[in-house]
């Protein structure tokens, strides 16, 4: 099994996701907040997908983290890798249902985008982002990622705008 680093920032902790943390990842995806990234979703489906970020990190050795402050415990967001068989190519992606507009989503992007390429040895990444998510797009913009044409039309999601990151020699 792939162990899950624990990764400290100036404020968060990344850390594996447990399923003490469905009530409140839950919470998020009954919120219209989740309509940018899948939802809204029950709570079962939360579990399982839930299981499915755990899975990732089995599958591919590398994924996302929940995120919590360092003073108050309890997840905040959901942060980290993915590249699922249906993704152009990795992702830095973040989902946050606590503390927005405080700088942590861009805090933990780039604590995980640092361990993509410092640990992993990974050379690009992108985001993709939902038309329309604002939010995202000044998280992937403070991040110094810039928008890549053509979109990238999923399957399941539909058009996702593409975010290109710095590679490791230009990153923060």
């Amino acid at each position: 099994m792939t162990p899950i680093p624990v990764i400290t920032t100036d404020r968060l902790i990344l850390r594996a996701p447990t399923e003490g943390d469905v009530a409140a990842f839950a919470g998020f995806y009954a919120s219209e907040a989740a309509q940018f990234v899948g939802g809204p979703m029950k709570d079962f489906e939360v579990w399982r997908y839930t299981a499915e970020v755990l899975g990732h990190w089995q599958l591919r050795g590398f994924g996302r983290w929940m995120v919590e402050r360092k003073d108050t415990p309890g997840a905040i967001g959901l942060v980290g890798l993915h590249a699922p068989l249906d993704w152009p190519e990795p992702e830095v992606g973040w989902m946050l249902w606590g503390g927005n507009g405080k700088g942590y989503a861009s805090e933990a992007g780039r604590a995980a985008r640092h361990f993509a390429y410092d640990t992993l040895g990974m050379t690009t990444l992108i985001s993709q982002i939902a038309p329309g998510n604002a939010a995202s797009v000044r998280v992937a913009e403070r991040m110094g990622a810039t928008r890549e044409m053509p979109d990238n039309v999923h399957p399941v999601y539909g058009t996702l705008q593409v975010y290109r990151h710095p590679g490791p020699e230009a990153a923060e």
